[in-house]
């Protein structure tokens, strides 16, 4: 079998294999060509995929030849052959008419996005892995824009408060952004619907803002999930209780399938001292706030609002690792031991993964988000 990897296009800088993971596949009698400059913003040049076993072929080549293909974006995909399969995080749920296309050309789709999240699917888990990265990098980027020390300082010229952090999401990133913030030194309060994360949220020395009322989110796979309008009007008032007194405020929550959930409004951004911070990890997906503009940073009234749902690839070189690590450890289980693809539905994990195989849709979940067309279209 014959797995191809692609350079992804700016801004993106990860890689979806590494040259240490390109070793292992090799020994596990798989070919894998990369395209020429695919690792370069990553930090790995050709050469070091050579090393380990790669053949470095341009574009066109990698396309047309693989029977594996792995990019990270949807929207970094050429033109395959049909049979070939398709690999890398996709946003299924957002993209149904994209992977209605792709099923049509015979595209064979994992989203690596879509993996349960169980216990055996930890170490393939894409999303944890590079929302950890984006938790960190939130805060580092938050103490770069704020104008003020995040640490309390103690100083014959007087005193300085520390920073005041609000995290609006205690999943996989907010909990990251919560240990960084308080290893910065800073104050650090913490809302999210679950009442079981309070526990974790307290372990790291943050306080747990609790609203009650909160719909059941066990089920969701450690997403936030739609709440009642009772509860979203007494979790936005607590919310804005909390915002006007914080310098920073970083935002996670987002719901699969749908637009992020309103958080932060305008009139709590202009409740907040100016100086202050918002970034907004969701924003790709419309953001928590009411003022957030994917990759830009918007100034209103004296407060800086950054979205920024990208904060991994700020970490290339180990995101990738990471990314590659989880990439491996799922074809670990459709690659046989003579290299050749086996593909294994009566796997939970292979079938909860692949969107398109065989012409059709076939992730269930998926389906459920396409819009029927009508009669005569």
């Amino acid at each position: 079998m014959i797995i191809g990897v692609l350079k992804e296009a700016a801004p993106e800088t990860r890689v979806s294999l590494v040259p240490e993971v390109v070793a292992a596949l090799v020994k596990m009698n798989a070919k894998v060509y990369v395209e020429s400059g695919a690792g370069d913003t990553a930090f790995h040049n050709d050469k070091s995929y050579t090393d380990a076993g790669a053949v470095i072929k341009d574009r066109n080549s990698v396309a047309a030849e693989s029977d594996l293909l792995l990019t990270i974006h949807a929207d970094n995909v050429p033109a395959m052959k049909s049979g070939s399969v398709l690999m890398g995080v996709f946003q299924p749920l957002f993209n149904g008419n994209m992977m209605q296309d792709w099923a049509g050309k015979g595209y064979t789709v994992f989203s690596l996005d879509t993996i349960p999240r169980t216990t055996r699917a930890q170490a393939m888990d894409v999303l944890s892995s590079q929302a950890n990265i984006a938790g960190y990098k939130a805060v580092l980027l938050a103490a770069y824009e704020y104008c003020r020390y995040f640490p309390m300082f103690m100083t014959a010229a007087g005193s300085i408060p520390p920073a005041k952090v609000l995290i609006l999401g205690a999943g996989v990133a907010g909990l990251q952004a919560i240990a960084t913030a308080k290893r910065l030194g800073a104050v650090v309060e913490v809302f999210d619907t679950r009442p079981a994360v309070k526990e974790e949220v307290m372990s790291l020395g943050a306080k747990f803002v609790e609203v009650e009322g909160a719909a059941d989110a066990s089920k969701a796979g450690g997403y936030a999930v739609e709440q009642s309008a009772e509860f979203q009007e007494k979790q936005k008032n607590k919310i804005h209780e909390h915002a006007k007194k914080s310098d920073i405020i970083i935002t996670t929550a987002q719901i699969p399938g749908r637009k992020a959930p309103i958080l932060i409004t305008k009139q709590m951004i202009e409740d907040m001292r100016p100086g202050s911070v918002i970034i907004d990890i969701a924003s790709v997906t419309g953001g928590n706030t009411e003022l957030t503009k994917d990759k830009e940073t918007v100034m209103h009234n004296g407060v800086a609002i950054v979205g920024n749902s990208a904060l991994a690839s700020s970490a290339s070189a180990d995101a990738s690792k990471v990314y590659a690590k989880n990439v491996l450890n799922f074809l670990k289980l459709i690659i046989d031991k003579d290299g050749n693809m086996n593909l294994n539905f009566e796997d939970d994990l292979v079938k909860g993964t692949c969107i398109t195989n065989g012409g059709n849709i076939t992730n269930e979940r998926v389906l459920s988000f396409i819009k029927p067309q009508p009669a005569n279209a």
